[in-house]
């Protein structure tokens, strides 16, 4: 399988950091400015969540935020933050009752690029 990339252009432009767009994404996709987007972005807590997606394969947001021991309303704000860079996938299956969610990792490697 062909290893998928997710790439971030930063670039300094007047004395701040902007966040470029992907040619993929839509410029709606980036609602915010700068490195203190990036921190946000790529956290400790959603680098711990991508962990978790990646080795134990959660069958839903639910069963996600169980396994990280994280209030079920935090977890699916990150999980939209990530989703909306493209570093996760929404799998939709449908169970007896309703429809879940199944998080997927989308991405093999991110590649930050800061240009001055």
């Amino acid at each position: 399988m062909a290893s998928k990339t997710r790439e971030i252009t930063i670039k300094e432009s007047k004395g701040i950091f902007n966040l470029i767009k992907d040619k993929q994404i839509s410029k709606s996709d980036y609602n915010f400015e700068g490195l203190s987007a990036l921190r946000q972005l790529l956290n400790n807590e959603k680098a711990r969540m991508l962990h978790v997606i990646k080795t134990q394969e959660p069958k839903s947001i639910y069963d996600l935020a169980k396994k990280l021991k994280r209030n079920f309303k935090s977890v699916v704000e990150d999980i939209k933050l990530l989703e909306r860079f493209g570093f996760i996938e929404l799998i939709k299956e449908k169970t007896k009752k309703r429809v879940r969610h199944k998080p997927e990792i989308a991405v093999d490697e991110i590649v930050i690029r800061v240009s001055v």
